[in-house]
């Protein structure tokens, strides 16, 4: 347990973040939101979350902990990064008025993120939906006003292509709820929604007229990065370092790919699912044969605490704006007794390449999605506070991607050759993210670069392409999250091996590891393995940050 001028800091942290923190459309940074809560992103609000910035910095300057007390040393850093990141935000991306995705997402994400849990929702997420409905034409209002000033016009132009036809894909949100809420709640709806549906068009339409004044992308910078690197993902090595391995373990999972369709080539490709609801119960089936064979290898515990992730048709009021975020529920740590729940669309041939895996075989995404959830509700449970509350995606990501290739080495796949072939594909992407994530930090690669770059290596679909990369762009250090986390994981448990010898545990290790797991792999190594190198490394580091 943490000393507890930690834990009061990190509180009051949570909860000011809850309030103060943007809306993020990846699914592992969720916070828990009062339903009626509403991102702000004027100027004036940004000036009071410096100013609160500026409070915790001082704070947290002021706790000392114990020098032999690890576990303290491990906290205060990571708080440390909490507040990087924050200053990260605010000054270098500056998303909240340069990123017209960014900002639709304000708009219209707490919609979409009221509407995730299953139903049936309680009077206060109802009220929580006519607020934000009735709220959309004065915060269009507000996002028009920062993008004229400071917008981007490849993130305008990706922005105007997501609000296509949005009046029409809002008024079909509302409608889908229709028997999912009250009467009442239905009628305010009904009421509000035209005017959110034509300020939203008039929003799109204005993107596309006001691209072309627009500023154009400008790269975090190399030197900016290396400054994220160090001090809010806490990562030693250099840019340069993570691509060149990227690009190793791209090739390796390219003649891995080929070589496994090689070996299968007679064995008819897994047909998708029949039905939406064959996938469903196939996936229910698959997910409890997924957690046994963990238990049986000696892989990972499977606590009767632990609920379940399984997966659901994707609901009428979800579909039209899927552009908005993940569509799934991972639960919080106030909902540790609820399933989480990923929606899926009805099987078709021509699905977008996850959802086109998951159609062939659920269990391609339950060792992902799946292994998010567990984590999530493992670290939600820690002790400690101070852990239970998201740092990075690097540790969060990283842990997914290894445990992919972990079931796949295990055996778990054995009776699917071609998911085999899918989940080196897997590895090829998010190797290639990597290359993505850098090159457009430094300015290597412009916009249309990068989608091109992943529907040729991939290879992938256009839409998931410009969707992947124009989030990358604004949010530089995302995309290489996956496979830097999952070459921090491998060292740490190569290493523990070596260690430990005869005495090694798989099992031990993971349990670990997945339990803290929102902890920056720099610390975990050092509480594991007491090597703290690289975190010595990271206290070196003493160059400030430049705000853009």
């Amino acid at each position: 347990m943490s000393v507890p001028d930690l834990v009061a800091l990190s509180d009051d942290i949570d909860e000011w973040a809850r309030d103060a923190a943007f809306r993020s459309s990846d699914d592992i940074p969720r916070l828990r939101r009062a339903s009626d809560w509403l991102p702000e992103f004027t100027p004036e609000s940004v000036e009071e979350r410096r100013a609160a910035l500026k409070g915790f910095r001082e704070r947290l300057a002021g706790i000392e902990p114990p020098a032999d007390d690890v576990a303290a040393q491990v906290d205060h850093r990571i708080l440390g990064s909490v507040l990087d990141r924050v200053e990260w935000d605010l000054d270098v991306l500056r998303n909240w008025e340069r990123d017209a995705v960014f900002l639709v997402g304000q708009i219209l994400g707490p919609w979409f993120d009221l509407l995730l849990p299953l139903p049936p929702y309680g009077a206060d997420v109802e009220r929580g939906l006519v607020v934000v409905a009735r709220s959309i034409p004065e915060r269009v209002e507000a996002a028009r006003l920062n993008l004229s000033r400071a917008g981007v016009a490849d993130l305008a132009r990706v922005a105007a292509v997501d609000l296509e036809d949005i009046a029409a894909r809002f008024a079909a949100s509302v409608a889908g709820l229709d028997g999912v809420v009250s009467d009442s709640t239905m009628r305010d709806l009904r009421a509000v929604a035209p005017a959110a549906g034509e300020a939203l068009e008039a929003f799109a339409a204005w993107l596309n007229e006001a691209a072309p004044g627009l500023s154009p992308s400008v790269p975090a910078g190399r030197e900016r990065f290396v400054w994220f690197l160090r001090r809010v993902a806490l990562i030693a090595e250099e840019p340069e370092e993570l691509v060149r391995a990227a690009l190793q373990d791209y090739r390796r999972a390219v003649v891995a790919e080929v070589v496994t369709r090689n070996r299968f080539r007679a064995v008819p490709t897994d047909p998708i699912a029949e039905s939406i609801e064959a996938q469903v119960a196939r996936e229910r089936d698959q997910e409890a044969e997924v957690r046994a064979f963990s238990e049986r290898e000696g892989l990972l515990s499977q606590p009767d605490s632990l609920q379940r992730y399984h997966v659901a048709p994707m609901p009428p009021y979800l579909e039209p704006l899927q552009f908005l975020g993940v569509t799934d529920d991972l639960t919080d740590q106030d909902r540790l007794d609820v399933d989480s729940v990923s929606y899926m669309p009805a099987p078709r041939p021509d699905l977008p390449y996850f959802y086109a895996a998951n159609a062939r075989d659920p269990r391609l995404g339950i060792v992902h999605e799946g292994a998010h959830y567990k984590q999530l509700a493992l670290s939600w449970a820690n002790p400690d506070p101070v852990r239970r509350r998201y740092v990075d995606s690097v540790a969060n990501e990283g842990i997914a991607f290894y445990n992919e290739e972990l079931m796949l080495l295990a055996g778990l796949f054995d009776d699917a050759p071609h998911s085999q072939e899918v989940i080196h594909n897997f590895n090829r992407l998010r190797s290639l993210r990597v290359v993505v994530d850098v090159n457009l930090a430094t300015g290597a690669f412009t916009l249309d670069e990068a989608i091109d770059f992943f529907v040729r290596l991939v290879p992938m679909d256009v839409d998931t392409a410009r969707e992947e990369c124009a989030m990358y762009l604004a949010t530089p250090g995302l995309a290489m999250s996956y496979h830097v986390g999952k070459q921090q994981l491998l060292r740490l448990v190569t290493d523990a091996v070596v260690a430990d010898g005869a005495e090694f545990s798989l099992r031990e290790v993971h349990d670990r590891v997945w339990r803290n797991g929102n902890v920056p792999f720099a610390l975990q190594r050092w509480e594991i393995l007491g090597d703290r190198a690289d975190v010595d490394e990271l206290d070196a580091f003493d160059r400030p940050l430049t705000a853009s």
